[in-house]
This record gives structure tokens, sequence and C-alpha cells, in this order.
């Protein structure tokens, strides 16, 4: 692909000759902590000034350090579960060190990628590396009126994160410690040897097979007599122990004096995991760990009266260890999904009589989790991030009154170094060949793997390098007392290589906005981009979108100044077309030349008889996308921000879009015989709506305070048009459906004997159908069941369609406590997951669940068809019976804590202010799985609860 280099506008120099607005910038106007006042919290949006909530036109939503900071976590993402409108966040894996949640903005909007874009203090970076301790506040953007200055990768919307800052004449020094517990709360459950070997015997006598287990070789495992040759090992007991442990310390220094500013921090966070006997070998650990340290700076430098400077630098060192691993694909073990879902209790005992590792001919040594898990090695991984941006701020009022001009410069670094210090090992098995009189007999022995050192490998496996610049002329005035009005011209650029081919872009945007505030109470926006990537095919880099929005500040009207319960209120509205640069998809990856004609290799003409000469011949491809054009979102927006009765604060949103031109493959359109691969094409249609509201009442009654407040969020979808292929059935067209729908059979029951199998419509899927296994509904009732017979089931397994949270909190003389839920609903869960709910195939092992469940003649109501040992076609198709309801309501954090007396802390004529606290973090969860976590219910390492203790002080 062309990487071109984009033309840097001359507009950028063009002066802005709109008036001006004396609206304060973001330095003059932000405060550390929330606002009392609603109207007065500081809309963070990205532009060069920074808006009050009160005059602001679009839908944002703000959440403060004080209120998101009480899940002692472990970056910024992991703190922000139910807080902010808009904003759905979901936990994933129960790995430390992939703590990651994902994100959505209103939902799925689209039939491409959903991500939001992320931001710290306006730059687009990776949230995994931003502590909770360093931010201020996060600010989420929805509408198109708030998300317009960020060009192509702001359409589904943006969460920015603005970090602390110092102050002007003050000094400040904070120390804070947290050391946590955490426990896997449900953990699998999986079936004895004894049971699992009956289980196997009768998946195998159901598929009309031989039992593998004798009955001997029952009794044995029954008895526990022969531990080496018929155990029953508990694999998760013996590989993992209870209870890991955390550490954060946190220290920062904050302050400034007449011209200077600073507030720098140093956060060290440790994580030891659950691995039960990691210290087996001499000079290193197989221990899951991970530590990370952050050093941040930001400083404010008053060069002059008329010149700041503003520096912000981050360093983030990370390191990641784990058991040895697979050095193919550069990954640690996989002791829960690779071994723990796979290794039945009876497989082999862990290690033998003679200290080798247990493995077999049937499960490999490499399954043994407890020998990977303390003989393997280890892997490390190695995070080095560098963040550095630097914004030169001129006051230009020497040329006229109100102008002034900025240019930031931003440079990123990141680059993640894999050491390989894996090593193999001797396993094998002993196996009775014969039994006499119920009694071992004759033993055979079996053995492989080798024992080697440790490795040396390391390699570079990613880096990323990124470059910022951005130049802005802004004009601010005021008119008179009551009549306002800001603008800016500005440009963007932004220069971003990774690791890979086809992975450097160019993008830039070219935006004008401009604010207007009539008599204090009409507001007014109007924004105006050009973007522009090199990602796109050549004639079609550039787009435009507008976007404008208004306010009317209702409580400042003289008909509303005799309503004394309402404090605050205004209503707004906004509008815009906002463009992405998104690529077409194909398995996943981007098509970097959709624009161009593709060939193929075809059939061999030869110039010989003997066929050893000749030449390949070319066959036409996947034709070229022509007329190409950008992915658009249409957003509309209306909403009402107030604030009644002396502490309630109130907000909402209601929205619709529609994303159109959305890449999608037009082979619905085509027939096959026309011998060529369809093109993609714009031609994807997406509707999107929804309802967004947000409260909170604050009441302090002498030394008493009170706060409860919650958020709900309602994100429906549509598809329109997607160029699907024509359907047989009308229940098979997923046009008019929702994104991420999920799609299958609905079971009517399970077939009770041989007669109902033969009195039934034949169930075409590839496997000879027996009593127990699942019988579908005939929908389009042609006699036959198959893949034309599935429908739309459920909900999304992607995002829920509800997302509400709730929190409560009081104190009384500094003894305070604060709760936190958040919920999910309109949300499905496929239970498709190895062993727990589909057991036995090719040799895994079965959990208690499964087995208790499971269809038998004297249980034809059971929840699950009968156990099989082999790949039934039939079974695990996607239906009714793996559907479940994966809504939930979640304790996200319980916070009770002290405030020590001011009093107290002038005794030290050292301490400025204490807080001791305990936490407990997702220690409830209210769902219909219940075996699992709804979060995370694969073959995965489960989700963790924790208690955590810590102390904050200040000097």
């Amino acid at each position: 692909m062309r990487k071109d280099k984009l033309i840097i506008p001359a507009a950028l120099f063009a002066l802005c000759t709109m008036p001006g607005y004396a609206q304060e910038t973001t330095d003059s106007i932000a405060s550390p902590g929330k606002p009392e006042k609603y109207a007065d919290q500081v809309v963070e949006i990205g532009y060069r000034t920074a808006q009050r909530l009160e005059e602001s036109t679009s839908s944002v939503s703000t959440v403060y350090n004080e209120e998101f900071n009480k899940r002692s976590a472990k970056n910024i993402g992991n703190s922000l579960f139910g807080y902010g409108t808009g904003l759905m966040t979901l936990q994933g894996t129960g790995t430390y060190a992939n703590y990651e949640p994902t994100f959505f903005v209103r939902g799925l909007q689209t039939l491409s990628s959903t991500t939001p874009l992320v931001l710290v203090d306006g730059i687009e970076r990776d949230i995994t590396d931003i502590t909770p301790e360093e931010v201020e506040s996060v600010t989420v953007l929805k509408d198109a009126s708030a998300v317009a200055i960020y060009g192509y990768k702001g359409i589904n919307g943006v969460v920015n994160i603005t970090t602390k800052r110092g102050q002007y004449n003050t000094r400040e020094v904070k120390f804070s410690y947290d050391h946590g517990f955490e426990w896997q709360a449900r953990r699998p459950k999986f079936a004895d040897s004894y049971t699992y070997a009956n289980a196997i015997n009768e998946a195998l006598a159901n598929d009309g097979l031989s039992a593998r287990y004798s009955a001997d070789e029952l009794n044995a495992f029954r008895s526990g007599k022969y531990p080496y040759l018929y155990p029953n090992v508990d694999w998760i007991g013996e590989t993992f122990r209870d209870v890991a442990s955390t550490n954060i310390y946190n220290i920062s220094f904050r302050g400034g004096s007449e011209r200077f500013r600073y507030y720098a921090m140093g956060n060290l966070t440790t994580n030891k995991g659950f691995i039960a006997n990691p210290y087996m070998n001499d000079g290193y650990s197989t221990q899951d760990e991970y530590s990370r340290a952050n050093l941040r700076t930001n400083l404010d430098i008053d060069l002059t009266s008329s010149t700041k400077l503003k520096l912000n630098l981050v360093g983030v060192l990370s390191e990641t260890r784990a058991p040895g691993g697979n050095t193919s694909s550069n990954t640690s073990a996989d002791l829960w999904g690779s071994m723990i879902y796979k290794l039945p209790s009876a497989a082999y005992p862990a290690q033998l009589e003679d200290g080798t590792w247990g493995g077999s001919s049937t499960w490999a040594g490499t399954m043994n989790p407890v020998a990977v898990s303390q003989d393997a090695g280890y892997t490390k991984f190695h995070e080095r991030t560098l963040y550095a941006d630097m914004t030169l701020d001129q006051d230009l009022s020497a040329i006229t009154p109100g102008l002034g001009a900025s240019l930031m410069l931003g440079y990123d670094n990141y680059a993640l170094y894999y050491e390989d210090y894996s090593k193999t090992f001797i396993y094998g098995s002993d196996a009775v060949s014969s039994w006499v009189d119920g009694e071992p007999g004759e033993l055979t022995r079996y053995t492989d793997g080798k024992e080697s050192a440790l490795g040396e490998g390391s390699k570079i496996t990613a880096f990323t390098r990124v470059f910022n610049f951005a130049g802005t002329l802004y004009y601010n005035k005021t008119i008179n007392e009551a009549n306002k009005i800001y603008s800016q011209l500005r440009w963007d650029y932004e220069y971003r290589n990774t690791k890979g081919i086809d992975q450097t872009w160019y993008r830039q945007n070219v935006s004008w906005y401009t604010h207007y505030g009539l008599k204090d109470r009409y507001f007014f926006d109007l924004t105006l981009v050009g973007s522009a990537s090199n990602k796109l095919a050549p004639g079609h880099k550039w787009a435009f979108s507008p976007t404008v929005g208004a306010a009317w500040v209702v409580s400042k009207e003289n008909f509303m100044q005799n309503q004394s319960w309402i404090d605050f209120l205004k209503v707004r509205a906004s509008f815009g077309i906002i463009n992405a640069d998104r690529l077409p998809q194909e398995d996943g990856s981007d098509v970097t030349n959709y624009w161009e004609q593709t060939y193929g290799g075809g059939s061999f003409y030869p110039f010989d008889t003997n066929y050893s000469q000749g030449t390949t011949s070319w066959v036409l491809g996947r034709l070229a996308s022509l007329n190409s054009t950008h992915e658009k979102a249409y957003k509309y927006n209306f909403g009402i921000d107030a604030s009644l009765f002396k502490g309630l604060d109130l907000t909402f949103d209601t929205y619709y879009e529609r994303r159109s031109d959305i890449w999608v493959s037009s082979s619905g359109k085509y027939s096959s015989v026309l011998g060529f691969t369809a093109p993609y094409e714009n031609g994807g249609i997406v509707d999107s709506w929804g309802v967004e509201i947000g409260a909170n009442y604050t009441k302090k009654v002498g030394d008493f305070k009170f706060n409860i407040g919650g958020n709900f969020m309602l994100a429906k979808n549509k598809i329109i048009e997607q160029l699907e292929e024509p359907r047989l059935y009308d229940n098979l067209i997923q046009t008019g459906n929702p994104v991420k729908q999920t799609y299958g059979l609905q079971a009517i029951g399970f077939f009770k004997d041989e007669a109902d199998i033969a009195n039934s419509p034949a169930q075409n899927f590839g496997t000879t159908l027996r009593p127990g296994d699942i019988k579908y509904k005939d929908v389009n009732n042609d006699g036959i069941i198959d893949d034309n017979d599935k429908v739309a089931i459920g909900y999304s397994t992607t995002a829920p369609e509800i997302y509400y949270s709730f929190h409560l909190g009081a104190e009384w003389k500094g003894l305070g406590f604060d709760a936190m839920f958040q919920g999910t609903g309109r949300y499905s869960a496929v239970l498709n997951t190895t062993s727990l709910y589909w057991p036995l195939i090719n040799n895994t092992t079965i959990s208690e669940h499964a087995y208790k469940n499971r269809w038998t003649p004297e249980n034809p109501d059971a929840l699950y068809p009968r156990l099989s040992s082999e790949s039934n076609a039939n079974n695990y198709q996607t239906n009714t019976v793996w559907l479940e309801d994966r809504s939930f309501l979640k304790l996200r954090s319980v916070e009770l804590y002290y405030n020590f007396p001011e009093k107290w802390m002038k005794k030290t004529h050292v301490l400025s202010k204490a807080k001791l606290y305990v936490r407990g973090i997702d220690l409830l969860c209210f769902d219909k799985i219940k075996i699992a976590d709804p979060e995370a219910y694969g073959a995965t390492a489960p989700l963790t609860r924790s208690a955590v203790i810590g102390l904050s002080i200040g000097f």
C-alpha cells in the first residue's frame, strides 16, 4: 500500500477572522476534585479551552477521582465499572497481568469496529499504563458535537482521561499503600476419577462403543487403593493456591509557586498469582507475577506573562512472568484452557512414585499443569513505554485583543520484549496390563519427553512509535457582559508506526470550531472538520464532517426566577456527520489494497509431452472496490441537564444514529458462477438509538453527609442493509435484526427413544441420532431440520442492551462507607465451554455440573443431552439448550473508611490528612449462570474477588 504523506494545509497559517470569546482556559477553570455545583463541572472535550457544563452543547459525562478511585485497581480502565452515563465497561480475564476491560460508548452501532477512542490528556494512548491515582477526571464524549474534532477516530465515541496538574502557591505530598488479597470465587468443579470413569463408560455406551474402564478399574478408582495406577487428582488444588496478593505503592508531589506548577507521581504495583509451588527450582520462580513502575511529571511553567509551557513526561516499565510456555507462539503456559479444563482427574498422577512427572500417550505430560507450573521453566514479557508531550501557548493580544496561538508536540514509544526460559521434562505413567484375582498384575511403563536446560531465547514482539503535532489559532472575546464568543482554527497531524506490514499510518485533521454565548443562556456550537488518512484509496483520503449544537439554560430566564426548587436547568441538542477511515475486513484483518484488482494462480500449461516445461496461468481474484467512500455516522442527540432541590443532579439523553456506507462484502449480490471474488462495497447501514439517564443526590446535615445515585442506559440497534445474500426462508434473514445477534436452533426437548427419533423430522447434522440427543423445531416446515431452521435466539453475546449502576454512600465525623453496584440486561451467553458444559469430547474431562444434569432414561427432563465421547454435531450446534441469560448485578466495590480528624493531624506537625480504609472488590454477583462468572464463562482463568486494606496520608 502507498504510504502517501499528507500535505500540510496552508489554512493552518491563516488568521482566524471570527470575533473572539473571552472563555476561560482549561488551566484557569480546572480545580482539583469535583465542583460543588453540577453546572460548574469542567467539560474536557479537547478544545484549546474547556467549558463549564452550564454552557456546553455536547452530550458528555464526567467522573472524578474521588468517585471512581475506590477499587485499588491496576489501571484507570479497571476503575470505571458503572461510572459515566453512556459508557459500558465490561470485565474480561481473571489473570492480573491481563486485567483489561472492554469499552463501548452507546453500545453496538456498526458492522465494523465498535471500539471507542481513548485519550490521555488529549492524545490517543494505551490506558493500561495509566494508574487511577494520577487521573483527575474521565470524560465520556458521546454525540457529534463532542467528538467532531477527533476526525476519523471519534466515530465510536471518546473516553478522554485528564491527569492531575499542580496548583499555584501550594504544596502537597501524598502517600498511599494498598495491600490486597484475591481469590477465585467460581473455580470450576470437575468430577472425581470414579465419576469420570463411569461417565466416559456411559458416553461410550451411548455411542455404541466398548467401555474404557473395567469393573476392576472402577473399583480401584472408587477405593483409592492404587493412587499411582488409578489416581484421583484434584488438578486445581494441586496446581493453584487459594489466595493471591497485590501491593500498590503510590507517592505524589503537587504544588507550585507564582509562575510554576508541578505534579509528580511514582507508582509501584506488584502482584503474585495463584501458582501453589513456584519455588521448586534453584534460582528462579515459576509464579504468575506482574510488576509495573510508573513515573509521571506534569509541569506548567509561565515563561512570561504571555507565554506558557506545559510539559508531560510519563515512563512505564512492567514485567510479566509466568510458567514456561509455547515458544513457537511466544506465549506463556495456558494452565487453565489447555490443561485444567481438559485433563481428567483419572488421567495419571501428578508425579509417579519415583518422582517422574505424570503423562501418557492419551494425555501428554505437557498437559500436566502441576509439572508445567513447577518444572517447565518460565517466560517473561517486558514492556517499556515513554509518553512525552509539550504544549506552548502564546497570548497574541499585542496584535489584537483575544488572539492567541498554541503548539503541541507529542512523541510516544512502546516496545514489548519476550524472554523465553522454558524447558522440557521427562514424563510417564504405569498401566496395568492384566488383573489377577481383582488385584493389578503385570505393569507396563510409558515414558516420553526429555530433560532440557532453560531456554535463552529473546526477541522484540511488538513496538509502536507515535508522533503527534497540533497547531491552534484561537480568538477569545467578551462582546459585553453576557455575550461571548470563542473560535479556533486547528491542525492535527499523527504519524503512527507499529510492527508489521502496512502498519504505518498518517492522519490529519483541519478543524474550525466556534462557540457563541448569547445573553449568558443561549449557546451555539459549529464545528467543521476536514480529515485525511493514508489508509484510504487514492482520491478518497479526505472527508468533511460538519456538526452543530445548541443549548438553552432555561433556569436563567426571568420566568424561572421564582422556581426555588430548580437550581439549574438546561436543554440541548446536536447533529453532525462523522466520518471514519475504516478499512474492509477479511478474516478479522484489514484489507489495505481494496481498491486494486487481485489475481491468483491458475492452471499449469505444459509445453512438452513430459509436462516438464510450461507456465502457470493467472485467474481473476477479488475485484477492485471502485468509487469507495467513508463509513459515516449521522448523529442526533437531545439532552437535559438539571440540578433540583439543592442537591439532586440529573442528566437525560436520547439519541439516534444512522451508520451508513459501512464496508461489507458484496458476495451476496453476485452468483459464484460468475467466476470472481466479489469486491468490498460501502453497502452497510445500521440504525442505533437509545436513552441514558443519570442521577445523583447529595445531602449534608451537620456532620452527616449522604449520597445516592445511579446511571441507566438502553442501547438498541438494527441492521438496515448489509448486502445479505438471498435466503431460502425468512427465518434466515439477518438484515433487520440487531448487530451481533445470536442465531441458532430452537430445542424442543430430548429424544425419548428410537420410536421418537423415527417419528420426528430428520435432523441432518452428520450424527446418528440416539435417545437423549437434542430435538429441534422444524421452523420452516420442510420436514428436515438443518441449518435452514436457525433463527434469532436471545440477545448479543458481545454487549448488553441494558447497562446500569447505582451507588450509595454516607459519612459521619470521618467514618463512612461507599458501595457501587453495576448490572446488565438483555445480554446472552452461549455455554459451549469445554468440559464445563461440553464434556468428554476428545478425551477431555467432565464437570460435576454437566454430570449431574445430563440426560439419562431415568432423567428425561435434564438440562443437557446425553453424554457422548464424540464431537456430536447434532448436540453441539448453537441452540437454545446452550443459551443462557447473561444478565448480572455485581457489587463492584464497597469501601469502609475513616478520615482522621483534622485536629489530630495538626498535633503531628507533619501530617495534613490521613485515611484508613478497607475495600471489597466484586464481592457479590447475582446472575443465572451460577457456576461460572457471567463476564468470563469460558475456559479461562476465573475472575477474582478481592479484599484490600489501605492507608493514605498527606503532608
